[in-house]
Parts: C-alpha cells; structure tokens; sequence
C-alpha cells in the first residue's frame, strides 16, 4: 500500500505547477522580493521552455487574481485572423455540409470540424500580452527580471522531465505524417534527430531565448507590432497562413469580472465564457442541491457525471465570444434553472440535451505570497504542440485554439473573422464568505470542468486538503454513455459492476494523462498556506 503524500506546509509563500523547475523559478522570484503575480509571471514563462508539449510562447492565458480584498480576472486569449471565415475553412478543406448542433464530444460536436492542424485553427497568441498586462497591473519587480530563468533554461539547456518526455514523444509520432513548408520548422526545433528527447536529456531552445528576450525588453511589444509580428506576418504569408501584422496589432486582452455559484457554504469562482468554466459552474449548481457527503462512492460518482454531462451541453450549446454573441451566463447560472436541471437526474445514465434558459495540451500553476496575494493562471497551445507551425529563428509553436470554432452557421460559436473560439483552459479559485480559500485547477482540455468539480468535492464533501483532494482517484467522461474510471477508483468492491447496471459504459485505465493533472493552494487557518502537486505527473509545490 502506498503511503499518502502529504501536503506542503509553507509560513510565508507557496508555488505549485507542473513542472518542478518552474516552480523552483516562481519561487526564486518570491524569496527575492517578488509578488504573487510576479511568481506566478515567472512560473509561467519558464514553464513554456521547460514543458513545451504543454504550452509556448504562442498560446493563450486567462487568469484569477486575489489582490488581498477582491478577484479580478483576465482573459488574454486571442482572436481570429480577420481573414477566417466559415467559407475559407470548407473551401479548404473541401467540406461542404454545416456541422450539426447539439452532438457532444471533447471540445467538437460530430459532423465536420475545424482542422486541428496547420493554419486554419491558428488564432492570435495572447499570453505575451497577458503577461505584460498581469505585471502592469499587479507587479513590483521589473518585468524583465521575471524572464531570467526561462532564457536560461532556452539558451544553456535543461533535463527534461520525464512526464514531458512522455507527451512530447507522442506529439513527435503525430507531427510525423505531416507534410508542408508550414510544418518544416517543428523537426528542426522540437526534435533531436527526428526524435523527441528522452528523459534526462539536456535541451535546449536558443530561439526561444531570442524571443523571450525580446519579449521582455519591449514589454511584448515587439510580439505585436515589431521584429516578431514582423516575422509572423511574413511566415504567414510565405507558408499559406491567414495571420497578419494586423492581427497582431489589433489584440488586446480583456479584464472581467469572475462568476461564481455557491458550494457547501463556500464560492466557487470561475471565468466567464468563452471559457468553459461555467460547465463546471453549472455541475456545482446541480450538485449542490444533493447531500453527497450521505451517499455511497457509487451514488456520487453517478450523480456527478449526470450533472457534468448535463453542464458540458449547455456550455457547448451556449458558450461563444461575448464580444459577438453573448452568453446567458446569468440565467445558466440561475437556482431555478438548476433546479429543473436537476430534476433531470435519474437513477440512470443518461444522454444530455442543452436546455434553453430564460435570457437576458495545457498548463496550470497558482501562487500565493506574505501579503496574502494569490494567482491561479492556466496557459496552452492546445493538444499538443498546436498547431506544429513553428516561427522560424525565434523557437516557438503556434497554438491551434481555432480548433474550439463550430462549423454550424446557427451555432454562436461558428467560425468568423476576429471572434475568440469556446476555450478549454479555466482557472479556479475558491472563498468562503467572502474571504479568500485559494486558487485550483485541473489541466486537460475536456477534462478540466470535470477535474474542477471532482476537486471542489474532495476539498469541500469529503474534507480534504489541497493534496489530498488532488490525490483522489477521479472518472472522465467524453461522450456517450463511455465513463473512463482510475484503477484506484475501480478497486472500490462493486463500483465498476453497479455503474454498469445504472447505463455507464464503464473503461477501467491507468493512462493517467486522460484524468488531468491539478495545483492548488489554500489558506491555512492558523496562518500561511497549505499546498498540493498533481500527483500523476511532475509537478512540484514548493514554498518558504
């Protein structure tokens, strides 16, 4: 039997992320001086040197910041090139039937979908401008400091870690049957001889060192309107890309204010849409109105994966950028509306419909400080790798967020010029009346409203601390009837044969990387802070 592992106990600050040597970073940048935001700032651009499968310099971020009295929150995901329109996407990829609504699956409904790969899923990369907007807001060390050890690691190298290898190595296999001068780059860059590096292996990215630098020095301008948007725009240009300089020029990121729903006497806060926290939001919604805590393992997995599918169709119906279609978050987020949703919620596995209310490859890390800041930040290129396009000479994959887009011209989230698709990646953060508890997420594209409920039901059900709760054995569900289920989870006498009997289609499997991994630190009551690690991959929760 394995003994547990134990939580981190730190008086002053605390880390946690999913690669230690990016915590180690975060938690320099504390020690001397530094904020939360300044760690979590720090923490984040080294995590694109150190786990590059997972997110770069060309991915998105959103992000919750406790600034010691209230939340704040930032969207710095990007747009789409003005020159992508449903049109160009089934011209070329010689698709001519609209993709049907109301079919659920990962981040896609069945029918004809956004490629995956190349250009036409390539969306405006926010995180350079999310990071400056985080510092200039919230930051008290230079912002140049907070690069240090990301060019570091780029320029002189760094072991890889064995959780990374593993994923990188799978990305290798699948850039490996494709073809086209937009791809070239990614073997030149990404691979040692053709291969993904091993575990242990020294690497390193002396473009992106380059990149970084010059991200550092002009406070990302010169992502957007200088030496690199120049770049992007001529990469673009040459290898069949829509991005342009004025693309770039025109992003910016967008403060809002986080939502919540009430858990078991505490706040649950995610981001609003285009993000897809308010499935997770709406599960919790459901959930709350059952005592959980009275019922068998069987009973609360069954009641949560019933609420998580009947949250994920209404996120996937409803969620698109509020710019151009708003959501009804309000009226989603309504107790009486969960209340009819609830209602829905059977002895029996059951297959989702969205309702109609009235209307009016990623990576997670949080901070907290002595001054009692906190930070929950989440940040990605998706699947892995993006879109495998690679900027020449300066080291860094584009994400392929476009992915998110419908195909559907009556879905809110069809596929459009300057539109931000229905986005994956969700921070989370927690109070109890008011004051805050602490920052959590779980990474892993559909996976992750999923790992926020099991979570906040760890935590707040069953008492447990940040590890302990990360350590609980968890289900994912994708589409169907299909539950995949932790071996630790199935060892649990009769769970497996009963979720069987109530309609799931229940998978026993110990491919970890389909339960997401998670961070989290909460408040201690008698001062200081207790942090916990995603115990399926190499993370680490590091404080002083």
């Amino acid at each position: 039997m394995a003994y547990p592992r134990l939580p981190l106990l730190a008086p002053n600050g605390a880390v946690a992320t999913s690669q230690p040597l990016a915590a180690a970073a975060g938690l320099a940048v504390l020690r001397r001086g530094g904020n939360a935001v300044d760690a979590a700032l720090a923490t984040a651009i080294t995590l694109t040197v150190v786990q590059p499968p997972s997110n770069d310099i060309g991915g998105d971020l959103f992000a919750i910041v406790w600034d010691g009295e209230r939340l704040h929150g930032l969207n710095a995901a990007g747009r789409s090139p003005a020159g992508l329109t449903r049109e160009v996407v089934l011209a070329a990829t010689g698709r001519q039937a609209a993709q049907p609504a109301g079919a659920l699956g990962g981040a896609q409904a069945r029918g004809p979908a956004m490629p995956p790969r190349g250009w036409l899923p390539v969306t405006v990369p926010g995180a350079p401008a999310g990071w400056r907007d985080l510092h200039d807001r919230f930051g008290s060390l230079p912002f140049a400091d907070l690069f240090t050890d990301a060019v570091g690691y780029a320029e002189h190298g760094h072991p890889v870690s064995a959780g990374t290898a593993a994923t990188w190595a799978r990305a290798v296999a699948g850039h490996a049957g494709l073809h086209g001068e937009e791809y070239a780059e990614f073997d030149r860059v990404f691979t040692v001889g053709g291969r993904a590096p091993r575990p242990g292996e020294r690497w390193c990215n002396p473009d992106a060192a380059r990149a970084l630098r010059r991200i550092a020095e002009t406070g990302a301008a010169d992502f957007y309107t200088g030496e690199i948007a120049a770049a992007l725009d001529a990469h673009a240009a040459r290898t069949g890309g829509l991005l342009t300089g004025d693309d770039l020029a025109r992003h910016t990121s967008t403060w809002v204010d986080p939502v919540g729903v009430s858990y078991r006497g505490h706040e649950v806060w995610e981001l609003p849409p285009p993000g897809q926290g308010i499935a997770a939001l709406l599960a919790l919604n459901i959930l709350d109105g059952t005592d959980l805590a009275g019922r068998t393992v069987e009973e609360r997995v069954h009641r949560q994966v019933e609420a998580m599918k009947l949250g994920f169709a209404d996120a996937h119906a409803h969620v698109a950028d509020p710019d151009r279609a708003p959501s009804p978050t309000a009226a989603l987020l309504d107790l009486g509306y969960a209340a009819a949703r609830r209602r829905l919620v059977t002895d029996s596995a059951g297959d989702p419909v969205a309702g109609e209310p009235e209307r009016g490859g990623t990576v997670y890390l949080c901070t907290a400080d002595a001054g009692g800041m906190m930070v929950s930040l989440i940040q990605s290129t998706y699947l892995a790798f993006g879109s495998y396009v690679v900027l020449p000479g300066y080291g860094f994959a584009l994400q392929n967020r476009g992915l998110g887009f419908r195909l559907d011209p009556d879905h809110p989230n069809v596929v459009g010029p300057a539109k931000r698709p229905f986005h994956t990646i969700i921070p989370g953060f927690l109070t109890r009346d008011g004051a805050p508890v602490g920052p959590f997420g779980v990474m892993g594209g559909h996976m992750q409203p999923q790992g926020h409920v099991q979570f906040v039901s760890a935590a707040l059900d069953a008492d447990g601390d940040p590890q302990a709760a990360l350590d609980a054995p968890r289900w994912y569900w994708h589409t169907g009837r299909t539950l995949l289920v932790e071996p630790e989870l199935a060892a649990e006498p009769g769970l497996v044969g009963r979720l069987r009997a109530r309609g799931h289609e229940v998978a026993v499997t110990a491919e970890r990387a389909a339960f997401g991994y998670g961070q989290a630190i909460f408040r201690s009551p008698s001062g200081g802070y207790v942090a916990g690690s995603e115990p399926r991959v190499d993370g680490a929760a590091v404080g002083y």
